[in-house]
């Protein structure tokens, strides 16, 4: 069956002597794996629908598994996620998280909207730490974990200062803290930061300003959300993480 999708490369990989493999999220079919034959070659048409973070049309065939490519037409190169360093380390961990929390069967076309968002952002020389805050709660939604903020999980409070609790699903109030040592006391602004995550659609974000402190109390949070619910290792997070202590 002949496909004719847009999509955004996720993953790509060296397949023998001069073919890639692209992991493609599209806007309808999920995620797909494409064939690109003789795409490592110096003068191949292909060669730029094969590098990470393209968003393109891909013109395919598949009947089942791997695609094998017929055409495409570049309508975003982002190229911009591919040279300058700490782009590359955010947009690459996006890819890599979706990669990997995806099934090939999930069929989120929002999903795709969002990850379509986030590398713009970046581009667009938004915070690449909230912009990444935003696209991870997304895939907390996704999976079905976005945390309950509104009151208490446990008795429906709403007694400040709140504790967000992995464990529980969201957070306790002042009463209900102490079931849960591990949870992490919220100050006002990242609270109000992370009410806002849990809502927001990333076409919408606009500029944003975050003090220094607030953004290292999201990172806790959000690490300790993702850690217990998705709970995937990947090697971008810890290129991230070297690329946060050399920028100390």
């Amino acid at each position: 069956m002949l496909y004719r999708l847009e999509g955004i490369v996720i993953r790509s990989m060296d397949y023998g002597e001069n073919n890639k493999i692209i992991n493609v999220l599209t806007n309808a079919n999920g995620k797909v794996g494409i064939l690109i034959r003789g795409a490592k070659k110096a003068r191949s048409r292909h060669a730029s629908l094969a590098q990470p973070f393209t968003y393109a049309e891909f013109t395919f065939f598949r009947t089942s598994g791997l695609g094998t490519l017929n055409h495409g037409e570049i309508l975003a190169s982002n190229h911009l996620l591919r040279e300058q360093l700490e782009l590359t380390a955010y947009a690459s961990y996006a890819a890599e998280l979706t990669d990997r929390a995806m099934q090939e069967e999930d069929t989120s076309s929002f999903l795709f909207e969002q990850l379509k968002a986030y590398l713009s952002g970046l581009v667009e020389g938004k915070d690449p730490q909230i912009v990444s805050h935003l696209y991870e709660m997304r895939v907390l939604d996704m999976s079905g974990y976005a945390p309950v903020l509104d009151h208490c999980v446990e008795c429906g409070g709403e007694e400040t200062p709140f504790r967000i609790s992995a464990a529980a699903g969201g957070v306790l109030c002042r009463r209900c803290g102490h079931k849960d040592p591990q949870g992490i006391v919220l100050s006002e602004a990242a609270y109000k930061l992370l009410r806002l995550f849990v809502r927001m659609d990333l076409r919408r974000l606009g500029s944003i300003q975050v003090k220094p402190e607030t953004k290292q109390e999201l990172k806790k949070v959000m690490r300790m959300l993702m850690d217990l619910h998705i709970g995937i290792p990947l090697k971008s997070r810890g290129f991230l993480d070297q690329l946060d202590k050399y920028n100390l």
